[in-house]
């Protein structure tokens, strides 16, 4: 019986987030488990094209946007699955939309996942407390084990 079947890797496409990826292919070796590769797209605002202008100020994203957005995180992640298939990894990546906490935790229980395995920036301070910490707040409410690196 193995300790973890199933690892849920939340990735946002920086070096720092992946500060994470050693440490969940040795547990997906030692334990034989599969990786789950997740991209959360969160989007603050989608405006029609031919409304954007009176919008100008404002964070948003057109519905081209989004498909980029989206197409781009699919090729990271195929591309991420593919050099962990090299390694000998089973992996899959996931793109999906929402709140990224809510997100992450809606996923690990739907899959589900034995444990979920990412990097906190580590900025700490004002900056965590200001725009809040996707690590801090996926600790504060999961359900199941959490392996948090701190990247450097």
């Amino acid at each position: 019986m193995t300790m973890y079947k199933t690892i849920l890797v939340p990735l946002d496409g920086s070096d720092v987030a992946e500060a994470i990826l050693p440490h969940a292919e040795e547990l997906a070796r030692l334990c034989g488990a599969s990786v789950i590769f997740l991209n959360v797209i969160e989007l603050p605002h989608i405006i029609p094209p031919e409304r954007s202008e009176s919008y100008s100020g404002l964070p948003h994203f057109t519905a081209a946007d989004v498909d980029h957005q989206v197409q781009e995180a699919r090729r990271y992640l195929d591309d991420l699955t593919a050099r962990e298939a090299a390694k000998g990894v089973a992996a899959r990546g996931l793109v999906e939309h929402g709140p990224v906490v809510a997100t992450i935790l809606r996923l690990a229980a739907e899959l589900p996942a034995d444990l979920i395995a990412m990097a906190s920036h580590g900025r700490g301070g004002l900056a965590d407390v200001y725009y809040g910490s996707v690590a801090a707040g996926v600790l504060q409410r999961i359900d199941r084990p959490l392996l948090i690196v701190r990247a450097q």
